[in-house]
């Protein structure tokens, strides 16, 4: 069966190739890996295992691993990657050596984190601290921790793109940032158990698209391609004033490799796109993005004073260390995403309206 990602898949492997071979004759361990990140993760790695003839093996970690097996059949018969249901708060893991990890779970659950943030932030603490525990005990010499731009807190209103040495943070007595000081939390755990044995690198991540991320969600994008595949019209709630910036899977895919590969141990990178853009005018990208043609409903004025809300790196630190660029522009991003979701199979996925979350 011809992979519909073929050329996303070439253009992972295309710009990761010289690194691969840190990986032959190895296995990886892989945790959340049904999830957006999982996906392209093992795609990408099954993918190169193939082509380069890597003789590596990864083990996918994940509570309900037969979810793969309905998003990526192919990946489910894969005989170069094997599942291990677990939940990572309980500290069960496969057994046997393994060379590098990604720890990749918690889910970015808006509703979880609003009803039951002590949940949300024990999942992630609790969940880091039982791989990192597990990684010093199998020989691990590479772990990366898939972090969040959150850690930053509330983005100054001055400062257009938020870099890695910014040292803000969440309001700790804020019930909403259990998630945010959870990963806070985490990155410290990934520097303590740091040792010359062990690197650990830290992957901020921010805003992304692409095939295989939920547009059921709270993330504005995702609800403007739902609303797209419908035939219209793309609601923007609220006033559409708050800026992101997104990153297309297969760039992000080649970021997380090229972090696990060659960062610096003790180390964060953001990753996600410095092309900023507030909500409106992504609804408006999204419209001029699709096949068929589709309204945007109006938003009203911001009121007069009312600050901007930012979440939007600065990959500074990535483009000089390691060489990344972003580089699947935004239309064709939406486009390729918006493709993908209108394929017959994956018609079911598409949420009722009421269904979904607020944008973000």
């Amino acid at each position: 069966m011809t992979n519909r990602l073929s050329d996303d898949l070439d253009h992972i492997l295309a710009r990761t190739e010289p690194l691969w071979g840190d990986l032959r004759g190895q296995r990886i361990l892989i945790t959340g890996a049904t999830g957006f990140f999982g996906c392209w993760l093992l795609e990408s790695f099954a993918w190169a295992n193939r082509r380069l003839n890597l003789d590596a093996h990864a083990v996918a970690l994940s509570r309900h691993p037969e979810m793969l097996g309905r998003k990526a059949p192919h990946l489910a018969a894969d005989a170069a990657i094997s599942f291990f249901a677990a939940d990572i708060r309980e500290g069960r893991f496969p057994e046997g050596e393994f060379s590098h990890v990604i720890h990749a779970a918690t889910e970015a659950s808006a509703q979880l984190n609003t009803d039951a943030p002590l949940v949300m932030f024990e999942t992630i603490v609790d969940g880091t601290r039982h791989v990192l525990e597990f990684s010093k005990t199998r020989s691990v010499e590479r772990f990366l921790f898939i972090s969040s731009g959150a850690v930053y807190g509330k983005q100054p209103e001055h400062l257009t793109h938020i870099p890695e040495s910014f040292c803000g943070g969440p309001d700790p007595l804020d019930r909403s940032s259990a998630y945010a000081e959870g990963k806070r939390a985490a990155e410290l755990l990934c520097a303590i158990a740091a040792s010359p044995h062990l690197e650990t690198i830290i992957a901020r991540c921010f805003a992304f698209v692409g095939p295989y991320m939920r547009i059921d969600a709270h993330f504005a994008i995702g609800n403007f391609i739902s609303d797209a595949l419908r035939g219209g019209p793309i609601l923007v709630k609220g006033d559409g004033s708050p800026v992101r910036s997104y990153l297309y899977a297969s760039d992000l895919a080649v970021w997380l490799w090229t972090a696990l590969f060659k960062g610096r141990s003790c180390r964060a990178y953001n990753v996600g796109s410095e092309d900023a853009l507030n909500i409106a005018a992504l609804a408006h990208e999204v419209a001029a993005a699709v096949p068929q043609k589709v309204d945007v409903t109006k938003t009203p004025e911001p009121k007069p004073g009312t600050p901007v809300q930012r979440y939007v790196p600065s990959t500074a630190r990535a483009r000089d260390e390691l060489g990344l660029l972003a580089e699947i522009p935004l239309r064709d991003a939406i486009r390729r995403t918006h493709a993908w979701f209108s394929a017959d199979a994956f018609s079911s996925q598409l949420p009722p309206p009421a269904a979904r979350g607020q944008h973000a």
